[in-house]
C-alpha cells in the first residue's frame, strides 16, 4: 500500500492528509480511521515476517527403491519435513557402491542403507573405491532387513542352486554375506552356485523374473510381488536372529556442521513413523505403496502393510539401531569379510548425539 494513495488511511494520515470538516460530525470516522491504520499495520507485519521467514533447507537424500521408505513418502505428504525447516529431494540408487560413493563425495547429504555398508566402508572392506579414512556413521535404526531369499519357480529347495546363479547387490557388502550364511545353513558351500553382482533390490527383482538369475534375496514387499508369480521363497533371514537393516547413514563431518537440520529431519521422520502406525490412515498409506512401488497392487499393497507396519517386526518405531542386531552384522562380516577382521563393537559405527538431541534421553 503506497502512502497517500486514495484509501482512507492515505486521505487522513499521509503526509499531505487534510481533515474534511465534514468528517468530524460522523461518529462513525475515527472508528473506521483507526481500523484503517490497524489494518495497515497487520500487512506490513505480515510481509516483514514473510521476508524474515527462511526457505526450508533442501536434504538431498539417497536410498533404494522399496517399501522401507515408506516415512519419506508419509513426510512429504504430509508436511512434517517442512515443518521442521527440511525440504527432502529423495533420489533411488542403483547399487550400494554407487549410494556410498555419492554420499562420500558429497553429491547427497543423507542415506538410507544396510548397516553392514557402513562396517565394510569404515573397515577397508567395502567393494568400491574410496578415499582413506571416511567418516560414515549410522544416525539412527530403521527396519531388521525384512529379508527372504526367493528363487524361481522350478526351484523347490535351496539344494537345487547347485550350479546356479544366485543374485546379490555387490560381492562384498550389504545383504550378500546373509545369502552366503542361508545357503550354507542349507547345505550349499560358496563354490556351489554362482553369484552376481545385480545392484539394488528392485534391480534383482526384475533380474529375478526375466530368468537371468535362479534366486536372490527380496526385501518387503518385492518378495510379495515374487510370491504373487509364483516364485519360491527358500528361506528367511529370521533364522539369523536379530539383524541391524536399514538405517539412516551421514558424514559426521558434514553433521557437525548441519546439526539443526538433521535433528530436524529425524523429528520429522519420527512424525511419519508415527502417522503411518496410526490404522485409521491405513487406506492412505496402502495408497502410497501403489503410487510409490512398480507392479503393487491394491491388494498386495494390503499384505505390504501388514508387514511393513506390524507391531512385532515392522519399521523401527523408536528409530533407535538395534545392538543386538548390529552385532549379528558383524558376526557376518567377521567370518565372511575380507581382509578379515574380528569385529566385535556395534558402537562404533553409530552416533546416538543427535537422536538424544532430537528425542532427548530415554
Amino acid at each position: 500500500m503506497k502512502v497517500g494513495s486514495e484509501t482512507t488511511f492515505g486521505r487522513y494520515c499521509g503526509p499531505r492528509a487534510r481533515l474534511p470538516k465534514k468528517v468530524v460530525s460522523d461518529p462513525t470516522f475515527v472508528l473506521r480511521l483507526l481500523l484503517a491504520i490497524v489494518g495497515s499495520i497487520v500487512i506490513v507485519a505480515s510481509v516483514q515476517a514473510q521476508a524474515l521467514d527462511p526457505p526450508p533447507l533442501a536434504l538431498r537424500v539417497i536410498a533404494f527403491d522399496g517399501g522401507w521408505n515408506l516415512p519419506i513418502w508419509a513426510g512429504q505428504r504430509q508436511g512434517f519435513f517442512d515443518a521442521q525447516g527440511v525440504a527432502v529431494q529423495l533420489t533411488y540408487t542403483p547399487t550400494s557402491a554407487f549410494l556410498i560413493t555419492s554420499l562420500l563425495e558429497g553429491k547427497y547429504d543423507l542415506a538410507f542403507a544396510v548397516i553392514d555398508n557402513v562396517v565394510a566402508y569404515q573397515e577397508g572392506q567395502g567393494e568400491a573405491k574410496i578415499s582413506d579414512n571416511p567418516d560414515l556413521f549410522a544416525f539412527m535404526g530403521c527396519d531388521g532387513g525384512f529379508l527372504s531369499l526367493f528363487a524361481a519357480p522350478e526351484v523347490k529347495s535351496a539344494g537345487e542352486l547347485k550350479g546356479k546363479a544366485v543374485s546379490v547387490d555387490a560381492m562384498t557388502t550389504g545383504f550378500a554375506f546373509v545369502v552366503r550364511e542361508l545357503l550354507e545353513r542349507n547345505g550349499l558351500a560358496e563354490s556351489d552356485v554362482r553369484y552376481v553382482r545385480a545392484g539394488s533390490t528392485a534391480n534383482r527383482y526384475r533380474e529375478l523374473l526375466a530368468g537371468k538369475q535362479q534366486a536372490t534375496l527380496l526385501r518387503t514387499p518385492f518378495e510379495l510381488l515374487a510370491k504373487n508369480r509364483g516364485f519360491t521363497m527358500l528361506a528367511n533371514a529370521d533364522a539369523l536372529g536379530p539383524y541391524q537393516g536399514t538405517v539412516g547413514v551421514a558424514r559426521r563431518s558434514w553433521a557437525k556442521e548441519h546439526e539443526g537440520a538433521l535433528v530436524g529431519f529425524m523429528r520429522a521422520y519420527k512424525q511419519a513413523i508415527d502417522w503411518l502406525y496410526d490404522r485409521g490412515n491405513r487406506d492412505i498409506v496402502e495408497a502410497l505403496l501403489v503410487a510409490n512401488v512398480r507392479d503393487m497392487t491394491p491388494a498386495l499393497a494390503k499384505q505390504a502393510y501388514d508387514l511393513l507396519l506390524a507391531d512385532k517386526g515392522g519399521l523401527t518405531r523408536d528409530l533407535k539401531p538395534d545392538l543386538a542386531g548390529i552385532k549379528t552384522v558383524l558376526q557376518l562380516r567377521s567370518k565372511f569379510g575380507m581382509p578379515q577382521k574380528t569385529l566385535d563393537d556395534p558402537t562404533k559405527y553409530i552416533d546416538l548425539s543427535y537422536y538424544d538431541k532430537a528425542f532427548g534421553r530415554p
